[in-house]
């Protein structure tokens, strides 16, 4: 007997006949023999409704209450679900993040799970029952409810499927795998039978929106294997997993691209020691995540500093830059919310030099203008104006061959 956990995100239920589907499905699973928990979302734009009806009532709703109103959203998920696998006949219970034993930090809105004690599923299961767990959400120490950010049922998903050492992890979309790149963007992209946790760790925080980049994190580190799949099909879809270096033939596995970000500019930063960390554990005690940085070289003992954030948090971070800048002496604060982060992601990269210097080829020659690059082993992105976006993903996707063959085109082999 398997243990499998099975989620499924707002479009699989987003209404009674798409939540008859999903019972059907998860029936024909519990029918082969296996035991199973499924983790819901909240039903198609009900999180979107209950921020903005949050917005109506104030400009700035506090966390704590917002945690308190967005978890209702999965709930209202996982009590339709159990019903309609009860009408089918079978045994079913739904609990909420707290009832399951999800632990998380006092951070509301973005909290990170610290531990799932699962003596309670473990108990349902073993009556026979199949468990609905609502997703996105879990309690603190001191009993308040909070949620996990944007995404977050994929991190209940596979919390969950480390804690009860499952043996897979299904995650349901509305499409059929991990792709080279969003099919919606380049129609030619094609659909990846594995990947890495790393790579996949990288196109998730690069902007895929296949998987949360917290849930492949849990995988990575207990070694989760997650089956990416469609609610609407059977097909097969993609395999993350730990890849070893002879399969990873490929040397771009996938292009990303992410219009919800924002660059953060403070002008004439004083050089001297302890500036950077001024600026950035400002950041850190808002629980606001940095991504890219670059610093300028100094002029009349002067630096410029330039960030990327995720547009969600640019009013705060305005704010905090405000500070910062009299703190520090700088000159000025500017922020740009019309850029947008394209990147590259191969396990191969590792081995395999010019592959920057042919992404930039390729930028230049469609005429894309590159405003800051990050690189890692495993990765290169680039800031880019947002109307270049599209453009940017179709060039880079051609330039590596990736809607042809898994050979890589001649740039990017070492002779």
């Amino acid at each position: 007997m398997a243990i499998v956990v099975q989620k499924y995100g707002g479009s699989s239920v987003a209404d009674a006949d798409r939540i008859r589907r999903v019972a059907r499905r998860v029936v024909e699973c519990y029918q082969q023999g296996n035991q199973v928990v499924v983790v819901v979302s909240a039903r198609g734009d009900t999180t979107d409704e209950l921020i903005s009806l949050a917005k109506e009532i104030t400009d700035n709703p506090p966390e704590r209450e917002m945690d308190m109103l967005l978890s209702t959203g999965e709930q209202i998920s996982i009590a339709l679900l159990a019903m309609a696998i009860q009408a089918m006949g079978y045994p079913v219970i739904s609990l909420t993040g707290p009832q399951v034993g999800i632990l998380t930090d006092n951070v509301h809105t973005k909290a990170r799970i610290q531990d799932v004690r699962s003596e309670r599923l473990m108990d349902e299961l073993n009556q026979g029952k199949i468990v609905i767990v609502a997703g996105f959400q879990g309690m603190t120490p001191d009993n308040d409810i909070t949620t996990l950010g944007r995404g977050g049922s994929d991190t209940t998903a596979v919390a969950v499927a480390a804690a009860i050492k499952a043996d897979v992890c299904e995650i349901f979309t509305d499409v059929d795998g991990v792709y080279t790149a969003d099919p919606r963007v380049v129609p030619r992209a094609r659909k990846l039978a594995a990947i890495s946790y790393d790579e996949m760790l990288e196109l998730a925080s690069l902007g895929a929106l296949v998987l949360q980049p917290r849930s492949v994190e849990f995988a990575k580190q207990y070694g989760v294997t997650i089956h990416v799949r469609s609610s609407f099909n059977y097909n097969e879809g993609t395999i993350v997993r730990e890849v070893t270096d002879m399969e990873k033939t490929m040397v771009v596995s996938g292009v990303a691209h992410d219009l919800s970000v924002a660059k953060i500019s403070l002008f004439d930063v004083p050089d001297r020691p302890g500036i950077a960390r001024t600026v950035f554990s400002a950041l850190a005690k808002e629980s606001i995540n940095v991504d890219m940085i670059i610093q300028s070289g100094m002029r009349d003992e002067m630096n410029d500093i330039s960030f990327t954030v995720g547009k969600d948090d640019l009013n705060k971070v305005v704010a905090v830059m405000s500070r910062v800048k009299e703190e520090t002496g700088a000159s000025g604060v500017s922020y740009e919310d019309n850029v947008a982060k394209v990147s590259i992601v191969g396990a191969g990269m590792i081995t395999n030099p010019g592959v920057a210097a042919a992404m930039f080829e390729a930028l230049a020659d469609a005429g894309i203008n590159i405003q800051m690059i990050s690189t890692s082993e495993i990765k290169v992105s680039c800031i880019i104006d947002a109307s270049d976006t599209y453009k940017a993903v179709k060039a880079l996707h051609e330039k590596f061959g990736l809607d042809n063959s898994i050979e890589e085109p001649d740039c990017c082999v070492a002779s």
